[in-house]
């Protein structure tokens, strides 16, 4: 149906619009709000890489904000304390996961970039969808000279979006990059009665701890006192689709892949009380840090002027 006649705007029912954060810790900050006008509805964070921050559907949130709530990256404190989660963060590209020192770089935990604003952040509406770009450069003197290049687009007609990332090396020596996309779901969707479902081929503790959950790593229980994180590496099928759904919302996301492009799925399950959060994480590496990457000849590199491009679909349903 051509709805133009109905309209008096085109933001009338869907659209995307800049606005500023007013107090707090996120005092400032620029935000793209995206709604697609069949009841998805997200924040696309400029300070942040252009995470998103926020995401709702069909009024129901579906991510995870942390105790730190919306706040301004700040490089002189560590990741955790700067840490908002949201729908997801941006880890790397110069250190996913563990902390330590790589070639006598210090690398912090999960890298920079998601505490990297964006050199700029633009939308465009048209009849097929919005369309949301962004470039990040990941750079610093005697060292790295990254660029991203972000791409989010929603279709008019589905509830869904694709986020494609190029990421390029602007450098004249070859330069190792890592990235994975920890996405992070929240309360209402996630709670003992949600439904997760990962179609791994293998599953692999990380640690001891998590070894001691590996039966049991899909069930989700209540909040608890004292629970001590556990993470698991899924080996997945090419076109993998990880899915929670929650039976009582009648709601369901879908993460949508190839794995032989992201090799790597990392399951952060962190059941605790207010630390409530199931992570769903598809990288092109593992989580132990840089310097073990290279050590084990698993990191990967980008050669002068190379880029490589990786593709997530997010898509959200009914269930019932």
């Amino acid at each position: 149906m051509d709805k133009i006649n109905y309209l008096g705007h085109p933001e009338q029912m869907a659209g995307a619009e800049f606005f500023r954060r007013d107090g707090g810790a996120g005092d400032g900050m620029k935000v793209c709000r995206v709604r697609n006008g069949l009841g998805l509805e997200c924040m696309i964070t400029a300070d942040r890489a252009a995470d998103v921050t926020e995401l709702t559907f069909l009024g129901q949130n579906m991510g995870y904000l942390s105790p730190c709530g919306h706040c301004s990256p700040n490089g002189a404190l560590p990741f955790l304390e700067r840490f908002t989660a949201g729908f997801f963060t941006t880890c790397g590209l110069n250190n996913v996961g563990t902390p330590n020192v790589d070639q006598g770089e210090n690398l912090p935990l999960h890298g920079t970039i998601s505490n990297t604003p964006c050199h700029s952040l633009t939308a465009e509406h048209t009849a097929e969808g919005i369309r949301v770009k962004a470039v990040i450069f990941d750079s610093r003197p005697f060292g790295r000279n990254l660029k991203l290049e972000r791409e989010y687009f929603f279709p008019a007609d589905k509830n869904e979006f694709t986020l494609t990332d190029t990421v390029t090396n602007l450098g004249k020596t070859p330069e190792p990059y890592e990235i994975l996309y920890h996405c992070n779901m929240g309360y209402p969707l996630l709670d003992e009665d949600a439904i997760l479902t990962i179609p791994s081929t293998s599953v692999t503790p990380r640690n001891d701890h998590a070894a001691t959950g590996l039966s049991d790593w899909s069930k989700v229980e209540k909040p608890t006192a004292g629970y001590e994180e556990m993470c698991f590496y899924h080996q997945m099928e090419k076109n993998a689709r990880v899915s929670l759904e929650q039976p009582k919302l009648g709601l369901g996301l879908a993460l949508e892949y190839d794995s032989e492009n992201l090799p790597y799925f990392v399951q952060w399950k962190m059941m605790g009380q207010t630390m409530y959060v199931m992570g769903l994480e598809p990288a092109n590496c593992a989580i132990e840090g840089r310097a073990a990457l290279r050590e084990a000849g698993k990191l990967a590199f980008l050669n002068p002027g190379q880029s490589n491009t990786h593709q997530v679909k997010f898509v959200f349903y009914r269930t019932k």
